[in-house]
């Protein structure tokens, strides 16, 4: 799940939402994390796009190729 953020544990996760809580206020934070989540979701899709568009034209470069 957060394979993208590598080594952090528990208590570092801990440390940076404190961190957060601090810079951010507790009534800003939950639109903070809205905002984050709303970016990586964005993120995700538009790198499934490509993915699909680069399988897409390596199935036809295949296809042009076995004709």
């Amino acid at each position: 799940m957060f394979g993208f953020i590598g080594n952090i544990g528990p208590w570092e996760l801990v440390l940076v939402l404190v961190i957060a809580l601090i810079i951010f206020g507790p009534g800003k934070l939950p639109e903070v994390a809205r905002s984050v989540g709303k970016g990586i979701n964005e993120f995700k899709r538009a790198t499934n796009e490509v993915k699909q568009q680069v399988q897409e034209a390596v199935s036809l470069d295949d296809n042009d190729n076995k004709a």
